[in-house]
């Protein structure tokens, strides 16, 4: 299993994205390594806290599944907790022995977040485990990647340094759950950013970002570009079109064909953000 920060800092050095995808079944991270496999990329395999509570609250079966399929794979898979409200989960992703952890306090106040959010990169530095974080003024991450929602550089490079995080997710346009491709990304604000802060910048909400955009993003500043929405329509379509023509009540014909839908899908993803390598 790789470590996300050398992904991260190996996607940095050579001006690139690196995917980042979420899982929420076993079909997802299969899907996704097969993708990531066949495009010869790295990639991130992204467990959120809403996948954990979809699994009963258990964060160890599903996390001991990615670590497995991460440990075996054909090309450098690091596991990451995506979207984690609390410490105590933080430190469960740690135990099982992911590589980052991404700590939301943005629905908190500002002190509140930098308080909590530092004493989560003390805990991760000391298990030598990378740390994502946000910070927003409006509650709840959906407001903080809301289309109106703004990351501000100031604020961002100040919160960096009070909390000592490696990496730092940005508000510039997208939001979580878009089903369409229409997100318009702020691009000068975006190259503000990246100017401003010195730890790599994530961008949430790729699925609604257009793959000229995103490549776009990648090329001002952008390094780790997380996407979920996109395989879980991928997912879906894959396993409605089996269903659609069978009568079975076998589940492995369409689930089969919604982890190969989610394999193309990444194998896609990954192709655009090489793709906006060659071009940077």
């Amino acid at each position: 299993m790789a470590g996300t920060g050398e992904l991260v800092v190996a996607a940095r050095e050579a001006g690139r994205g690196l995917g980042a995808f979420n899982v929420i079944g076993l079909e997802h991270a299969e899907g996704i390594v097969a993708g990531a496999e066949r495009s010869g990329t790295p990639v991130v395999l992204q467990l959120s806290e809403n996948t954990v509570a979809y699994h009963g609250g258990r964060l160890a079966p599903i996390g001991r599944a990615c670590t497995e399929l991460a440990d075996g794979a054909l090309v450098p898979v690091a596991v990451h907790l995506d979207h984690a409200t609390t410490p105590e989960l933080c430190a469960d992703a740690m135990a099982l022995g992911f590589g980052s952890v991404m700590f939301d306090g943005s629905a908190l106040d500002y002190r509140t977040n930098v308080t909590v959010t530092a004493a989560v990169v003390a805990e991760a530095h000391r298990r030598g485990v990378f740390v994502e974080a946000e910070l927003g003024e409006i509650g709840g991450k959906d407001g903080v990647h809301a289309p109106g929602a703004r990351t501000d550089p100031a604020e961002a490079a100040r919160y960096v340094a009070a909390t000592g995080v490696d990496a730092l997710a940005v508000a510039i346009g997208t939001s979580h759950a878009m089903v369409r491709k229409e997100a318009v990304l702020d691009l000068d604000l975006l190259v503000r950013l990246h100017h401003a802060v010195p730890v790599p910048l994530v961008l949430h909400g790729s699925s609604g970002v257009a793959d000229r955009d995103l490549q776009a993003a990648v090329r001002a500043g952008i390094v780790k570009v997380n996407v979920g929405t996109q395989l879980n329509q991928a997912f879906t379509g894959g396993c409605r079109e089996v269903l659609d023509e069978q009568d079975s009540v076998d589940p492995r014909p369409f689930l089969r064909a919604g982890r190969e839908a989610v394999a193309d899908a990444v194998a896609h993803v990954l192709e655009v953000l090489s793709e906006a390598e060659l071009t940077r």
